[in-house]
């Protein structure tokens, strides 16, 4: 389990804790296993009000902003319910994406048969996202995603609704891993008693940026995310295998 001190702690003031929380971790305790390790039962340890302002999938990397009162909660949930918080991701998608950047509005309803997953449908809540290429590889895409609202799941099935699902990702995507023998194709190799190891095994989605003015100092504040380790791994080898020429 992590302890406080392993968080990557982006931003603290006497009122506000901002972290870079790392794929793989909960934001809150599971329901179902309340034992299980989270960002929120790490920083009870060291703080006696730790209130969570927003959350992130588990498998899901980036910036996490928590208050240290009910007064500060109540203010951040204003500014997020009033889209005063912009919000910034980065993720790895399947194909070419047409056009490079755009405007997807599509509204999200949590599915009719399959618990815990969203789909798009005109009787759910308005969700849009801007989206923009970084790079475009051959078979893949590094984009920068924007949401200008905060539901469930959203860019994972916004992104899929355009036809360009995360590389991977369990629920919405084509694979539950990806192995470098995918991106060398016919340039790869590996020993006859060898087993190959995925180069990525979760949704490849990082919360990079918030940004926000301070209720209380009434001064902008940036949280700002480092690419996690198997992001950048796989964008390296996307460099080096998958360029567009």
């Amino acid at each position: 389990m992590a302890k406080s001190k392993e968080l990557d702690i982006i931003y603290e003031d006497e009122s506000l804790i901002c972290v870079n929380k790392p794929a793989g971790l909960l934001t809150i305790p599971d329901r179902f296993n309340t034992n299980a390790p989270s960002v929120i039962s790490i920083l009870s340890k060291q703080f006696e009000t730790i209130i969570p302002v927003h959350r992130l999938d588990k498998n899901t990397s980036g910036v996490v902003l928590f208050a240290k009162s009910a007064e500060m909660h109540k203010k951040m949930s204003l500014l997020f319910e009033n889209r005063e918080v912009a919000k910034y991701y980065v993720a790895i998608v399947d194909g070419r994406v047409v056009p490079t950047e755009g405007i997807i509005h599509a509204p999200l309803a949590e599915s009719m048969t399959q618990r815990g997953k969203m789909v798009i449908n005109k009787r759910g809540k308005e969700s849009t996202t801007e989206y923009k290429v970084i790079t475009q590889f051959k078979r893949f895409a590094y984009v920068s995603l924007k949401l200008l609202t905060g539901r469930m799941h959203q860019i994972r099935v916004h992104m899929l609704h355009i036809g360009h699902p995360l590389v991977v990702d369990h629920l919405y995507g084509n694979r539950e891993n990806l192995c470098l023998s995918e991106i060398k194709q016919k340039r790869f190799n590996i020993g006859k008693f060898e087993e190959e190891k995925p180069i990525l095994m979760r949704q490849p989605l990082h919360a990079q940026r918030l940004e926000f003015m301070h209720p209380d100092k009434e001064v902008l504040v940036k949280c700002e995310a480092e690419l996690p380790k198997d992001m950048f791994a796989l964008l390296r080898q996307l460099e080096k295998w998958d360029v567009l020429k």
